[in-house]
């Protein structure tokens, strides 16, 4: 057994000072994916700060049109709002694919974009993982690599970003917001997560003591055809192999908004600006989707078992690139 401490915020600002002051100091909220963690003993915090009864369970519409979720709002209650089913489908249909219905129960907006990764490696503490302990080496890029990246990878990390959620976010622009000692801030979503370089253990762009207390969705997407599409190996409760969350507007028979994001393929979710590019001002063709989707995953470098991810995205991208398009908009 190893102890630790336990605080119940009451306030942002108390739950920010407590964290900023102790150097391993772990928010709480639904625990859905730290508690496992500190069982494994991968993670090990002389400090948990529970901020799951703050004052950020709430999802509203501000006068602007955009949409705010609040860090501690519940997945299934963010799944069936219907501000986010008739504006942000993708976002639903994320949410919906992801884990079960005890633990989307469970599991808060703010947790869900600071889980960690479900590599074995780093969830072994027998196993060498950079991630978990610096320098000690990558066992998944000789070992097994069936489930990690093909894209943004390094040497020092191979591993995948699991939020299905996380790449929603990022195809809907949407924003992080952030409270810290030093004050509140912003993160696009699509730039909150990192690609691994040669600090793998750094997940995200938080600062020490920062704490999530919302995200908000922009007005530029909602109404826009929207889609969440996973692959994974089994019905429900496994992680994706790949999957492609999509935001696609066409006007006047050409593509006029676009936003792609792939899951499953890298250490964060991976805006497909290449294939975005690509799209805009172009018909709405199948050999327009696959040209653009292939130039973006032109950057992929499988490892020994997991090839297979490059097609397999490639097709559920277009697929679901075709069908958006055939969808009409929905005003607001």
């Amino acid at each position: 057994m190893k102890p630790f401490r336990y605080v119940r915020a009451h306030s942002v600002e108390e739950a920010t000072v407590a964290h900023a002051g102790r150097a391993t100091s772990r928010y709480l909220g639904g625990g859905t994916n730290l508690i496992d963690l500190m069982k494994l003993g991968v993670e090990r915090p002389e400090t948990l700060i529970d901020v799951s009864r703050l004052d950020l369970d709430r999802v509203e519409e501000l006068r602007d049109g955009s949409v705010r979720l609040g860090a501690t709002v519940r997945n299934s209650d963010l799944a069936a709002h219907p501000l986010i089913r008739d504006r942000y489908p993708v976002l639903s249909q994320a949410l919906l694919s992801g884990a079960s219905g005890q633990l989307r129960n469970a599991a808060t907006t703010g947790g869900n974009l600071l889980q960690r990764t479900r590599c074995p490696y780093f969830q072994d503490v027998g196993k060498p993982c950079n991630k978990r302990e610096p320098g000690s080496g990558c066992g998944a890029r000789e070992g097994v690599s069936r489930d990690h990246a093909v894209l943004g990878h390094s040497a020092q990390c191979v591993a995948t970003h699991p939020s299905d959620m996380a790449a929603a976010l990022a195809a809907l622009d949407a924003q992080v917001e952030l409270r810290g000692p030093k004050g509140p801030r912003t993160l696009p979503a699509a730039e909150f997560h990192r690609l691994p370089g040669d600090r793998p253990e750094r997940d995200t762009e938080l600062h020490h003591g920062e704490l999530i207390t919302g995200v908000l969705l922009p007005p530029s997407t909602a109404g826009l055809p929207s889609a969440y599409r996973k692959v994974r190996d089994r019905a429900s409760y496994a992680f994706a192999l790949a999957s492609v969350a999509v935001v696609l507007g066409v006007e006047d028979s050409v593509v006029s908004t676009v936003r792609i994001a792939f899951g499953g393929l890298a250490h964060r979710p991976w805006r497909a600006l290449r294939a975005e590019a690509a799209l805009l001002g172009q018909a709405p063709t199948d050999e327009a989707f696959l040209l653009a989707i292939d130039a973006e995953l032109s950057e992929a470098e499988p490892l020994r078992d997991n090839a297979f991810k490059v097609p397999l995205a490639r097709n559920i991208a277009c697929d679901l690139l075709r069908r958006l398009a055939a969808a009409p908009a929905t005003a607001h």
